[in-house]
């Protein structure tokens, strides 16, 4: 049975299917409008840094053939087969889009949808319909993405400019009008997987079968027999696609969906820093043997997502970047960054989430609001009669907004740095302080260590559990190291620990010691053991 997303939902391949030679069928229609539905190959840094993996009609295939359009077919206006284990290592990122041929906008489109066929079975359906959408003349569907491993995601997010603005935040440019291509004839040659045109004909190995003269049973692979779909619409012409550009000066200092950003930002579940292949959520050091040096913090390739090493921090100027002239030309380097996640940081020290993405509501510190765009509501979170006795009596208390609606909120507090961590199923300690936003199906609550050396004999801890983002804030950058039997960090100092750790206070208090005046002020400290894989988050500030 094939499991139905909403905008924002992702999932890893493995867990639809054990496939890789999928097919994907794209729905899309509204009265008296063509589409273009394309896939765009996209690197690290989610660009099109090679147009020969632009596929649309007049690029019906890649180079090695492990993206190939299909045509309309099996009731869905347009059909791809994508086989992941043949997809290079250069490509790590596949974006399904639509763009309206002409006049109209996206809000027109009727009930649609994207879907995943592997086997005969469809595995996964994203549906959808225009009133998602309002100006927009094209939209991002879907994409397969590497994080690790294949996954999927819902995307819905919408451009205004056509596909000139998607060529453009694909790192595109559009270089010149091609004359409109011709009409296939009826005679021409069908590729050898497809159905062959004529009379009956056996079910082919990949896609939809033909239309049936008989009962037939499902094809091995590709999409399940239906009722003959209408001819494709004609061919129209596109603009080419020319060598990655650099960000040209925008029209507007300000942001438009769309247009050319700021060096990317890290997706949703990287924190700054993460070494490419790590998993969701995983700190650098996580995973890695005893001793082994952390690279958060340090220059390392550009992760998926990332800047490339030694870049400066979004939303600062870039060397070299030509100041030009006017208003727009010194604004240009500020402009917001939009990736399509729900969290995007935008720079150090502010962070963007899209509440339309994912559904859940947001809880953030009150008041580390400083803009939002869109239909937003801010109301009171407050912890009870009983929380309220529990944060006052650990110091954990947290003062929460809830933020819902359908717009994009800005957080920030005292110029701190934001970093967005993912969890997925797992679990992470965060002091109520560094806190500053998480999603609110995420479950928390107050985690007490026993120890000795410190009034009370206890500390306390908010411990987050469950799939969302919390947003983690730090003095300065901080530096994650893996635990091992001999590690030890100061209780003022130390930000975040994996849930798994074990965690006891060690004192360095001496009768000896104390006989003689004085001592070096380290007297309390954490020690932390635990299995390979854990990791503590230390910042260069003592609270």
């Amino acid at each position: 049975m094939a499991r139905e997303f909403q905008r924002g939902h992702k999932a890893k391949i493995s867990d639809l299917t054990q496939g890789t030679d999928l097919y994907v069928g794209v729905q899309i229609a509204a009265p008296g409008l063509t589409f273009d539905i394309s896939c765009f190959g996209l690197d690290a840094n989610e660009q099109l840094s090679d147009d020969r993996y632009f596929i649309f009609f007049n690029q019906p295939k890649s180079p090695e053939e492990s993206v190939q359009l299909l045509g309309a077919q099996s009731g869905d206006t347009e059909s791809f087969r994508v086989t992941l284990d043949r997809i290079p290592a250069n490509i790590q990122r596949l974006s399904f889009t639509a763009t309206v041929d002409g006049a109209g906008q996206m809000s027109q489109v009727g009930p649609g949808y994207i879907r995943i066929v592997a086997g005969g079975e469809e595995v996964v359906r994203y549906a959808f319909n225009g009133s998602e959408f309002t100006t927009e003349r094209a939209v991002m569907l879907g994409d397969f993405y590497l994080k690790d491993v294949w996954r999927f995601a819902a995307v819905g997010q919408g451009f205004d400019g056509g596909l000139d603005a998607l060529l453009k935040n694909f790192g595109g440019e559009v270089a010149e009008e091609e004359p409109a291509a011709a009409q296939p004839s009826a005679g021409g040659a069908a590729p050898g997987f497809a159905p062959p045109p004529g009379g009956p004909a056996p079910a082919p190995a990949f896609g939809a079968p033909a239309a049936p003269q008989a009962p037939q049973p499902a094809p091995s692979f590709g999409a399940p027999p239906q009722a003959p779909a209408p001819a494709p619409h004609p061919m129209h012409g596109a603009p080419t696609v020319a060598a990655p550009m650099a960000a040209p000066p925008a029209p507007s200092p300000y942001a438009q969906p769309g247009q050319p950003q700021a060096p990317q930002q890290p997706p949703f579940a990287q924190i700054p820093g993460q070494a490419p292949g790590q998993a969701p959520g995983q700190f650098p050091g996580q995973g890695q043997p005893p001793g082994a040096p952390s690279p958060y913090g340090q220059p390392t390739p550009p992760p998926y997502g990332g800047q490339p090493q030694g870049a400066p921090p979004p939303g600062m100027p870039q060397p070299g970047q030509q100041a030009g002239a006017g208003l727009q030309a010194a604004l240009q380097p500020y402009r917001e960054a939009a990736t399509g996640q729900r969290w995007t940081p935008q720079n150090q020290q502010l962070m963007r989430v899209d509440l339309a993405m994912g559904g859940a509501s947001v809880l953030a510190r009150q008041g580390s609001m400083v803009m939002y765009q869109g239909k937003v509501d801010f109301g009171y979170k407050g912890a009870g009669f009983a929380g309220r006795i529990v944060g006052n009596a650990t110091g954990q208390e947290m003062q929460l907004m809830r933020c819902s609606g359908r717009g994009q909120v800005f957080l920030a507090e005292e110029a701190s740095h934001l970093h967005p961590i993912e969890l997925q199923g797992d679990g992470i300690c965060v002091s109520a302080e560094n806190v500053l936003a998480f999603d609110e199906s995420l479950q928390y609550e107050v985690r007490r260590i026993e120890g000795h050396g410190i009034p009370g004999g206890a500390l306390f801890t908010m411990q987050f559990q469950g799939t969302g983002t919390v947003v983690v804030k730090t003095h300065g950058v901080p530096v994650v190291l893996p635990v091992t039997p001999t590690t030890f960090a100061d209780s003022n100092a130390v930000v975040a620990w994996s849930a798994a750790s074990q965690v006891i206070l060690s004192s360095q208090v001496r009768l000896r010691r104390n006989a003689y005046p004085g001592h070096s002020g380290e007297t309390v400290n954490l020690q932390f053991r635990g299995a390979p894989g854990n990791f503590i988050v230390v910042q260069p500030y003592e609270v």
